[in-house]
């Protein structure tokens, strides 16, 4: 497996960067706590010109004056993916962002707070994803609406919690399959604080083959920073952990089925880990 170092953007203390997810939820059918601008201390602002979000909890963005036109959308056309014994429908991004416009779908940003409070989809709320979910809704949302969750993986953390939340009784749910970097990157509607991107450990490893379809985790704890992976048909992962404020000798805890270590951040990227 060939070894690949964390990209350092020239920083030789403090690195900068995106993550996962806060183990936050409860068992099958609890409902999972959210984060948003109405029950935050940090002063969001947005990256252009919005309408502002009278109801922040609701996850729905705010009309806009200008609403794309009614359009036809098959949703049965969609490549899918298998997460969690779910079966996760990847909706192209320029779908997302024609709901988003229309204000016909709640967004559900499911990685760390610390991403979230960066930037996030403008009336999106943050419902992270959970090491070993099993289920969690989002309390007083509807579940026959339409729910679009989002991570930066581009779709590992917002599967995981997409499949959460069918496992709780949400029946239209989707993940943006090319993830939030795209809708960063083209300027498509955000809130936050200060829009930068994250920086990015690669951490590899391997397990025993029959643990095919499982996923591997990379954790900073203390911040709440996560990132998930699945690992390959042959044992292998490859874990694309971004993250913000973090130096090499961060602990990063590193969770697979078969093993856990915690090791600093440069370790962590400079070898192959087996356990």
């Amino acid at each position: 497996m060939k070894r690949r170092a964390f990209l350092a953007a020239g920083a030789t203390g403090t690195l900068a960067a995106t993550a996962g997810c806060t183990s936050l939820f409860g068992s099958s059918g609890s409902s999972a706590p959210v984060h948003h601008p109405g029950n935050l201390e940090t002063s969001f602002h947005p990256n252009k010109p919005l309408p502002e979000d009278d109801d922040p909890a609701d996850g729905y963005p705010p009309a806009r004056e200008d609403p794309p036109g009614e359009r036809s959308v098959d949703p049965s056309t969609f490549p899918t993916t298998s997460t969690n014994g779910e079966t996760i429908r990847l909706a192209p991004i320029e779908v997302t962002r024609y709901w988003h416009r229309r204000g016909e779908a709640r967004f559900v940003d499911a990685r760390g707070r610390k991403f979230y409070e960066e930037a996030h989809v403008y009336g999106a709320v943050n419902s992270p994803a959970q090491e070993g979910s099993t289920g969690g809704g989002i309390d007083g949302w509807d579940e026959a609406g339409r729910v679009v969750c989002y991570c930066g993986c581009p779709h590992h953390l917002s599967s995981i919690r997409a499949s959460a939340l069918q496992q709780a009784g949400f029946s239209d749910v989707y993940v943006i399959d090319e993830g939030f970097g795209p809708w960063a990157r083209n300027g498509y509607a955000m809130g936050g604080t200060t829009f930068e991107d994250p920086q990015e450990a690669v951490i590899e490893g391997e397990v025993a083959a029959s643990y095919a379809g499982e996923y591997a985790w990379a954790s900073h704890d203390p911040s709440g920073q996560q990132e998930a992976a699945p690992i390959r048909e042959d044992g292998s992962f490859e874990l694309a952990f971004k993250f913000y404020d973090l130096g090499p000798d961060a602990p990063i805890r590193v969770s697979t089925p078969a093993f856990e270590v915690t090791k600093p951040l440069a370790d962590v990227t400079a070898t192959v880990l087996t356990g």
